[in-house]
């Protein structure tokens, strides 16, 4: 893994020049294996990472210390750290968005949109004006879908709801990312697990009042039949990292052995600039973070990973980006 990753160094500038993949999870009596890095990394400038798994919201502190931060979670999935440092997750298996105070008390920011209550919550973003994107897709069982469309949704208050995007302008929306001007908003559209599904990373014009304009739809990246994309961020420069692709094939519906997993660095424009091969499946999602928020982690098969990069990540928490 070392010696792959050094190896990019030498072609590519985005790497620092210590770079190493590393597993940064340790095994603690409270987790069962490090099946709770699934999903969902986080960074709080207090100096903690958030990260989910096993129906719980984790915790690790700059030295390395692991710590359960909410338990009883019904499937949180997507997590960030606003502002004002509260913790906004996406609970898929609750089929809502919750905020947390500092002090643990909880807000439900969004249930039902029209009445209907969401299907799996996923990723979420947020923009310059504290507005909350976030997807909705549905992976598995569909029996029990109350809306009929796997949408993008803003959330301008709680339980104040817009539906931004949804077929035929997205698949199946599962991460999103909103450029630090509010200019565009980013959906990676993954619908990995049907056979010809769509596996893109979609770019769409933002407008001043949020809603996005389905006619300025850009592809950025295809993953063709390959497992699509999952969590993205960005860095200063304004370069993508994408997590997606898979080491093993995954018949009959990821059959391509071209992408694998790994982050996907990629420039405005969609131009693959670098790779990060991260060994174990699947892929889900990275955060910068860090003294210096040069240090990508990503989530990776329960596991937790880290890896330097030379310029500084954008965070959501950070005060500056307003």
């Amino acid at each position: 893994m070392r010696t792959a990753l050094l190896a990019l160094l030498a072609l590519f500038p985005l790497l620092h020049p210590d770079a190493a993949g590393r597993r940064v999870t340790t095994a603690a009596p409270k987790f069962e294996g490090d099946m709770a890095a699934g999903e969902g990394p986080s960074w709080d400038p207090a100096g903690y990472l958030y990260f989910v798994g096993q129906n719980r919201i984790s915790r690790r502190t700059l030295d390395g210390k692991v710590e359960i931060y909410r338990d009883h979670v019904d499937g949180p999935n997507g997590s960030l750290v606003d502002p004002e440092g509260r913790l906004l997750v996406t609970e898929a298996g609750a089929r809502r968005v919750t905020r947390t105070q500092r002090n643990g008390d909880i807000t439900v920011l969004a249930d039902r949109y029209e009445g209907k209550r969401f299907n799996s919550p996923n990723d979420l973003a947020l923009d310059r004006q504290g507005r909350v994107y976030f997807t909705d897709p549905r992976y598995g069982n569909r029996d029990s879908m109350e809306l009929p469309v796997e949408g993008v949704y803003r959330i301008d208050a709680p339980q104040s709801v817009t539906r931004v995007l949804a077929a035929p302008d997205v698949d199946r929306p599962n991460g999103i990312l909103v450029s630090p001007d509010d200019r565009y908003l980013y959906i990676a559209d993954n619908n990995n697990n049907t056979v010809g599904g769509t596996r893109k990373l979609w770019r769409f014009d933002l407008k001043p009042d949020g809603t996005a304009d389905p006619r300025s739809r850009k592809l950025i990246f295809d993953w063709r039949n390959a497992r699509g994309p999952d969590g993205l961020k960005m860095d200063r420069k304004g370069m993508l990292f994408v997590a997606a692709g898979l080491n093993r094939p995954n018949p009959p519906a990821e059959t391509a052995d071209e992408f694998k997993g790994g982050i996907y660095v990629l420039s405005p424009a969609g131009d693959l600039v670098e790779f990060i091969p991260i060994p174990r499946d699947e892929v889900t999602n990275c955060a910068f973070g860090g003294r210096d928020l040069k240090t990508l982690f990503i989530t990776a098969g329960g596991s937790l990973w880290s890896v330097r990069v030379r310029t500084e990540g954008l965070v959501s928490s950070i005060v500056e980006r307003k």
